[in-house]
């Protein structure tokens, strides 16, 4: 009975055990089925109680590091990692790399990305454009929504029009680098969710972006 305490022990340490974000070095509580790397630290530790209940605790880690790793790597830490190579492919593009949860969102600015008053993308950003394709390929179990948005100035219906050219052209851009037309979608917002206040240069300036966000499809993990 004292034995088959201890083992169900383990096995509780395995399930609850903590593991720090390899990005961020943020300790956070485990989630067995999201943290392939966490799932084979905690499975190992368990794994050695349980072997040396039985009289080989080195054979018993390497056991539950097995297990602790088939958990998978999870949408957790997926995130994390293609929110690191993004980070990586894209210092000093003008782009930032934030994170909502588990979605990632690439914030581009419209002077970096288009001419004023156009939606052809400018040859400049091809380079920058193609790091996110690749990115975007080597994790494909996303989605990725590229949202347009314009500044209030000018009429209403013309800048609704112009977001959705400019998100169009990034989405059907992506697709011709090999991201699956299937995981993109392109919206414009128009000038209805502005970030800043239109009545300043810098806001309104601010106010003129494409938004990247991926986020997770869940069924596939």
């Amino acid at each position: 009975m004292m034995r088959k305490a201890l083992i169900i022990g383990a096995i509780a340490v395995f399930a609850v055990g903590c593991t720090t974000n390899p990005y961020t070095g943020e300790q956070r509580a485990s989630r067995t089925v999201t943290s392939g790397a966490g799932g084979a630290a905690a499975g190992a530790a368990a794994g050695a109680i349980i072997g040396a209940i039985a009289g080989d605790a080195g054979k018993g880690a390497l056991i539950g590091a097995g297990v602790g790793a088939a958990a998978g790597v999870g949408i957790g830490v997926y995130q994390d990692r293609q929110q690191a190579k993004l980070r990586e492919r894209l210092a000093n593009s003008g782009v930032s790399v934030t994170r909502d949860g588990d979605n990632i969102r690439l914030n581009m600015p419209s002077d970096i990305t288009f001419g004023t008053n156009q939606s052809d993308i400018t040859p400049g950003f091809y380079e920058t454009l193609n790091s996110v394709a690749l990115v975007l390929k080597e994790y494909n179990k996303t989605a990725v929504s590229v949202y347009g948005h314009a500044d209030s100035t000018g009429p209403e219906a013309y800048n609704q029009t112009l977001s959705e050219r400019r998100a169009l052209s990034v989405s059907n851009y992506l697709a011709a680098q090999g991201v699956m037309p299937g995981r993109l979608r392109a919206v414009g917002f128009g000038e209805s969710r502005p970030i800043a206040d239109n009545n300043t240069d810098y806001g309104r300036t601010a106010n003129r972006r494409v938004e990247i966000i991926i986020d997770p499809i869940e069924a596939q993990f």
